[in-house]
């Protein structure tokens, strides 16, 4: 199987579709009356994780470009006004299709999990923060790594070593770290409670006496950075290699997905966009992942 951009369309689109016909549940809601969309839910789907493969951050120009070059493949393409409407409703289907394609890899099972959180700009101008739909969503944040202060939200990204998103959550920039990642596990109490001995491998946000004693409590170990006041900690070894290892799924996101030039203005449309951009890069792992091929190669995808 090739590494093209059709090959892998045409991989996801069918498990996309097998999965949307045994979840029924998961289709989007019809009018009871109304002109039925011809263009299904799975070539929808199919159609956003190219756009944030082909890096088109304008919907309006990626539906003028699939109108060119996709007919083929998307014979009943919709316009730019109901592929927006449409997206804008499947933030649910584009959630449940990254951890489909994320359990269908050899990855999912590895015992080693990376956390960090990312910023995600928003706008830049005051009179934006004023006036944006996202106020209140949004906000004043400051991001270290970068030294740097920005106003938008944070992503939450747990992944495996190979970069195989695992489960996220986005906040706003203020949040403490820890207390987003117990929220994270306890709106999904299995992720950990199937994985005795879970190694977790975080920066310094992630440090408290609290934060230690819960992951304790589930079974987990917690690589981070050791204070001046503390005993060594073990695996300090593992911090800098992984620290680079996450900073580069940051940057496959931002710099090949441009996750920071999304476009989004409104909540569900920010949501929305970032998701679609963790779709995109979980399905390009899990088709990398049948074909034997690195993981996190998209250079293959993007043109």
């Amino acid at each position: 199987m090739g590494t093209d951009l059709d090959t892998f369309a045409i991989a996801a689109y069918v498990r996309i579709d097998d999965f949307l016909k045994d979840r029924p549940d998961l289709a989007q809601p019809r009018p009871t009356t109304g002109i039925t969309p011809k263009l299904s839910d799975a070539e929808l789907l199919t159609l956003a994780i190219i756009q944030a493969m082909l890096g088109f951050r304008s919907e309006h120009h990626f539906i003028r470009y699939a109108h060119t070059h996709l007919l083929d493949m998307f014979p009943n393409m919709c316009g730019q006004s109901g592929y927006n409407k449409r997206l804008r409703k499947a933030a649910t289907q584009l959630a449940v299709l990254t951890r489909l394609f994320a359990t269908e890899t050899d990855l999912w099972t590895d015992d080693t999990w990376v956390i960090d959180s990312t910023p995600v700009e928003c706008g830049r101008s005051r009179d934006t923060a004023k006036r944006s739909e996202l106020a209140g969503v949004a906000g004043y944040g400051y991001c270290a790594s970068h030294t740097r202060y920005f106003w938008g939200v944070r992503l939450h990204l747990v992944c495996t070593p190979a970069g195989l998103p695992v489960t996220f959550a986005i906040t706003h920039p203020k949040t403490d770290e820890r207390e987003t990642f117990r929220a994270m596990l306890e709106a999904e109490p299995g992720l950990l409670a199937n994985r005795p001995g879970q190694t977790l491998i975080a920066d310094k946000g992630y440090a408290s006496r609290e934060f230690d004693a819960f992951l304790h409590d589930q079974g987990t170990r917690l690589i981070r950075p050791t204070f001046k006041r503390e005993p060594a900690r073990p695996g300090a070894e593992y911090i800098r290699p992984f620290r680079q290892l996450i900073e580069s799924v940051n940057d496959t996101l931002k710099g090949q997905l441009d996750l920071e030039r999304h476009g989004g203005r409104t909540p569900t449309g920010l949501c929305t966009r970032i998701t679609q951009r963790l779709l995109a890069l979980t399905a390009a792992i899990w088709h990398n992942n049948t074909t034997n091929h690195r993981p996190r190669h998209l250079t293959s995808y993007d043109h």
